[in-house]
């Protein structure tokens, strides 16, 4: 494992989301990651939670520098739950549900993300603001309806393909309508 490389692809895609300035406070910022793909396996197959901390604390200074809230999608073992931490529960009207990731169910990054986080729980589902699909996880159950992708220079994340999206308001009314910037 090259784990020092890999925090650097993901450093610097974290940098781009932060110059871009597309993120504001309290947005619900959603990750998919696989760390088996990370390391150049097939998703499932080789969980690391050496990864998986990787992953973790490039995206907690994501969450430090822009003031997003950090959600970690489960594996379809999970039905692609989320890993949030609990304050978020009421603010955003969402429902728990009863169960704890683990590596194989859940996934490593999940698992990782539900133990390091403060007070974590898990939803069935939110529409999140933004987010990162690592190793294609599938993340977009969890977009707002308008996901808008991200071209990023840095396309991976050792041997895992990245996908990042931002969402942005629906356009309605028709060729009268007058659109905000």
């Amino acid at each position: 494992m090259n784990l020092d490389q890999w925090a650097q692809d993901l450093r610097s895609i974290v940098d781009e989301w932060i110059s871009q300035a597309v993120l504001s406070e309290g947005d619900l910022f959603i990750v998919g990651c696989s760390t088996s793909e990370v390391a150049g396996e097939r998703i499932g197959t080789a969980g690391s939670e050496e990864v998986a901390a990787m992953v973790f604390q490039e995206l907690i200074r994501l969450q430090e520098k822009t003031g997003v809230s950090l959600c970690f999608q489960c594996c379809e073992h999970l039905n692609r739950a989320v890993v949030i931490e609990k304050p978020l529960l009421k603010e955003h009207q969402l429902t728990q549900v009863a169960v704890r990731p683990v590596r194989k169910a859940g996934g490593a990054m999940a698992s990782y993300a539900f133990d390091h986080m403060k007070d974590a729980v898990l939803v069935e589902s939110l529409q999140a603001d933004a987010g990162i699909d690592i190793g294609e996880t599938m993340i977009g159950m969890h977009l707002k309806s308008v996901a808008v992708p991200l071209r990023m220079e840095k396309r991976y994340v050792g041997h895992a393909r990245t996908t990042n999206a931002r969402t942005r308001p629906k356009l309605i009314g028709g060729p009268r309508a007058v659109y905000l910037d």
